[in-house]
């Protein structure tokens, strides 16, 4: 479980390291993933790599590796480390240059990185009684679109929803839903599975995005719309999404009950479903 990864070498976790001058230290100059294992095989790979060329394309840096490679990198990996559940996080920074220059700098050497985590299942009171949530204002980059490194709004807001006594903060521009703090956002209106529009303030999560696939395919209706604050408020469910946490029932936001207040039933099929697909 401490071996890690990087740039072409598989090391204890405790040895690896970059240079003081790497541009992903100095400034969140990187991209990332965080991709989930299920007994020893990584879910959705070819998603979680198209999303990090997409990161890369953002940013202006070149991929350091084919798909092929990447699989193969990162299966050696998950091995390395005993497989089973996991929690593998990959990282690509751009390099470490020989001054410290807000300038990109020509033809960069990347830094790869990855390492595993073990990945428990969540507490099953949470499954019981659901989680609460705060709302605030968005106060991140417009790009969330690229999965940046960037996150110290991020972990604000997360420390802002833990201070008041909550699991998620979902982040809000111009009284219209975004998505939470590390994790995208489904309600259901009216009897309809909603989730705020792809745009670059929200990022495509690989869980969104095979709950569309499987709302599709067992007839659940699904929309992906414009979601403002007050609808939300009035919302029978609501759901976070996340490749690691999968799918959250959400029972309180802003102090007040979500629905009857306790997890739901479209909420449980789509927990069935996703379930399912790892198998």
């Amino acid at each position: 479980m401490d071996i890690a990864y990087l740039n072409g070498q598989q090391l204890p976790l405790a040895q690896a390291s970059v240079p003081v001058l790497d541009r992903g230290l100095l400034f969140a100059d990187a991209v990332y993933e965080v991709i989930p294992v299920y007994a020893g095989k990584a879910f959705l790979l070819d998603e979680h790599l198209q999303r990090l060329a997409n990161s890369l394309a953002g940013i202006r840096l070149a991929n350091p590796h084919t798909d092929d490679q990447w699989q193969g990198l990162l299966n050696a990996l998950i091995d390395a480390n005993g497989g089973g559940d996991l929690s593998l996080y990959l990282q690509v920074t751009r390099g470490a240059a020989p001054r410290r220059d807000h300038r990109l700098p020509e033809n960069p050497t990347p830094n790869v990185i990855a390492f595993c985590q073990s990945r428990k299942p969540p507490d099953a009171a949470v499954f019981d009684q659901g989680v609460a949530t705060i709302s605030m204002q968005d106060t991140r980059w417009t790009h969330c679109q690229f999965k940046s490194t960037s996150l110290l709004a991020n972990i604000l807001a997360s420390d802002d929803a833990a201070r008041a006594g909550a699991t998620e903060a979902i982040m809000l521009r111009d009284g219209q839903v975004m998505e939470g703090a590390s994790s995208n956002i489904f309600a259901v209106i009216d009897g309809v599975v909603q989730t705020p529009r792809l745009r670059p303030e929200i990022l495509p999560g690989i869980t969104r995005g095979l709950l569309l696939k499987l709302a599709k395919a067992n007839a659940v209706e699904c929309l992906e719309t414009d979601v403002s604050l007050a609808q939300l408020k009035s919302a029978e469910e609501i759901w976070l999404t996340s490749s690691i946490r999968e799918i959250f029932p959400v029972t309180r936001l802003d102090e007040q009950p979500v629905g009857t207040g306790k997890p739901s039933p479209i909420w449980a099929q789509m927990r069935r479903l996703i379930h399912a697909s790892t198998a």
